[in-house]
Parts: C-alpha cells; structure tokens; sequence
C-alpha cells in the first residue's frame, strides 16, 4: 500500500520537521545511497510569491533529512520556461544560498555544459508523448541513473487543476518546447511518470504546503497559510492526498486517474496510508482554481473552439507573441498591481512570511 506522509509544522520546528516528515514515509528505503540524488526546485515564477515556488526552508530541510538517512551525495537541478528566469528566481526565493551554504551544486538543464537533451526510447507505452514529439522523445542525459526529489508546493493550476509531484517533472524532463504539450498536459504527465520510472534509482517528493496556493495558479494565487508538509515515495498518492485536503476528488483529476490506472502510483484515497498527524478526513479547504487573463487565452486555443488553431500559434514563430504577452502580464501588469501588494503583505504580516523575510541558511535548529 502506498504511504504519504502528512504534518503539521510551525515556523521555528520547521527544518526538523521535514526530516521527520521524509522518515516517515521511508526516504531511507526509497532512494539508493550510492547514487547521486537530484533536488529538483520547483520554479513557478522568477519573482518571490508565497506559495508559488520551492521555498528555503523545505530545500534545506530536505537536504538535512537526505543527509540524516545518509544520503550524501546532493545536486540541485534547476530549468527555466519561455516565462521565467531560473538564476533571478533562485536568488529572490533564497534557494542559491541555502544551497551555497551545503555545498550543494546547482545544474541546469538548459545549459549544454550541465546537461544535454537526447534522444529516449521509452519501454512503456506513451499516451502521447511519441505523438507530439514525432522525431523522438528528447531528455536530459544527466537524470539517467540518479534519484530525483522534487521539492513542489501545494497549489492550484490554471490547466491541471492542482500541481505537484507529477508536474514538478514537466520542466525538468522536456526542454523549451515543452509548451507543445499544454493540450494534451494530463496524459504528458503520466508519460513522464513513465520515464522517471524508468530512468531513476529512486523517486522522492517533499511538498510544502506551510503557505498553500488558492486560485489562479501556479503564480496568480491567493496564499493560505495551512502550516503542513507532506512526503511520499509515491507521486500519484501524495498529488492525491494534495487534492482531497485542498477540496478536491482526486480522481477527477485525469492525470491521477490515468496514473492510478496504468500502475505508477495509487490514486484513490481509500488505498493510500496516511501517516503522521494530520487527519485528512476534516481537512477541505474549499480551494477552486478559476482563470486568470493568461489562462482565458490559453484554454482557447489549447481546450476551446480555437483548438484547431493550436499547431499554427504554438509550433510556430507566432508563439513568441504569447510568450511576450504572457511575460507582460505577468510581470508588468499583475504583480506591480496586485501580486506586490500581496507578497508584501504576506512578508509583513505572516509568520511565514517574516521567517522568509528574515531566512538565513544554517540559523533555524534542524
């Protein structure tokens, strides 16, 4: 039986928290210690905005508690979208001192000299992966052979509903093309599940929900602060157990669903075992995702009556205007107007806001 693990931390047991969260559901077991094990960040959005990416704390807890079950060897893998820029956001969400301050080297699967994309035969079937990438299906070299723990946080998504473990993978396993996926994105999901499956030592997910993310997501959200880590060794049971507390049935959700279906992971909540102190049964937060200008546009031509569209506006010059225009909206309209008010407040006013404020590697008792 699948196992996740689900806590309730505060701001000063934190760092100890994630080890005992992670020792819960069996880090030891799950990853092999003679091999190297990537910390793949989760990256939303260049700029700091609570809930929207991996923060310092659940990093540098995970790197204590990858220690403490004597897994040492430890590289953090960062990617970049056509919309976000990795060495600005890894700076403003304090995840390159945490990693300076270990010594844990950061990679980029962006750039030639860390890493370099070929091509990958697949032994599973692909839903759609082979369809969409007719010339082949292209990887990062340096995953093979290595554990991977994805560090996501606990959100809803414009076009997935709820992001996690399963699409904490999207960015780091296709390169800048991966936007050619957006139509078919729950059923890439589970393909890429497939892979990892296949070309990892071990698979790991710490999910930091102490500030969850309702709304327009993965960057358009309102933070919540729930005060709660989850871990698994499973990433279709930990998105699952993600969906039921944010609101949600888990298997509404297709790419839960289809991964529960092919085998890759449990699904259905009355299959999972939950450990720790959280009891899942009272926890709804009522959480809906709604739309945001980006999204409106991007189900028009991904879901909607302009979907026959989509080969035209996306696997053509023309998406660098979408890239512009979603960058614009982004970064120059939403946050100066809403998103800067938001973030402040949180800093100011949330005590894991001002924890983030005042973060300093090394300084909070593990």
């Amino acid at each position: 039986m699948s196992k996740v693990a689900v806590i309730k931390t505060t701001q000063q047991s934190v760092l100890s928290d994630v080890a005992r969260v992670m020792e819960l559901a069996g880090v030891s077991t799950a990853l092999d210690r003679s091999s190297t094990t990537i910390l793949k960040n989760n990256l939303s959005w260049h700029l700091m905005y609570p809930s929207a990416n991996t923060t310092p704390w659940q990093l540098e807890g995970a790197i204590l508690g990858l220690r403490k079950a004597g897994i040492e060897d430890l590289v953090c893998v960062e990617n970049e979208t056509v919309v976000t820029n990795a060495s600005t956001g890894e700076m403003l969400n304090k995840q390159r001192p945490v990693c300076e301050h270990y010594r844990v080297p950061i990679k980029y699967n962006f750039k030639p000299s860390d890493m370099k994309f070929q091509r990958y035969e697949p032994k599973a079937g692909m839903l759609v992966l082979d369809e969409i990438y007719p010339k082949g299906i292209h990887i990062p070299d340096y995953f093979h052979g290595k554990n991977v723990v994805h560090l996501p946080t606990a959100k809803c998504h414009i076009y997935t509903n709820i992001t996690g473990s399963m699409k904490n993978a999207f960015g780091g396993l296709l390169d800048n093309k991966r936007h050619y996926c957006h139509s078919r994105i729950h059923e890439t999901l589970v393909d890429l599940l497939a892979i990892q499956k296949e070309i990892h030592r071990g698979i790991f997910v710490v999910t930091d929900a102490t500030t969850a993310g309702n709304g327009a997501g993965p960057r358009t959200m309102t933070p919540v602060a729930k005060n709660i880590l989850l871990a698994s060794d499973d990433c279709v049971a930990i998105d699952a157990v993600c969906a039921k507390i944010m609101g949600f049935e888990p298997m509404d959700h297709k790419f839960i669903r289809l991964a529960h279906e092919r085998g890759l992971g449990t699904g259905r909540i009355s299959e999972i075992e939950i450990l720790g102190d959280v009891d899942i049964k009272k926890e709804n937060w009522a959480f809906h995702t709604g739309d945001n200008a980006a999204s409106s546009v991007g189900k028009l031509f991904w879901f909607g009556p302009m979907r026959w569209l989509e080969k035209l506006m996306f696997h053509t010059p023309i998406v660098y205007a979408f890239i512009f225009a979603s960058a614009i909206y982004h970064d120059k309209i939403w946050y100066p107007s809403k998103g800067r008010k938001i973030a402040d407040d949180w800093l100011a006013n949330s005590a894991w806001g001002r924890l983030f404020a005042e973060y300093q590697p090394g300084r909070l008792n593990g």
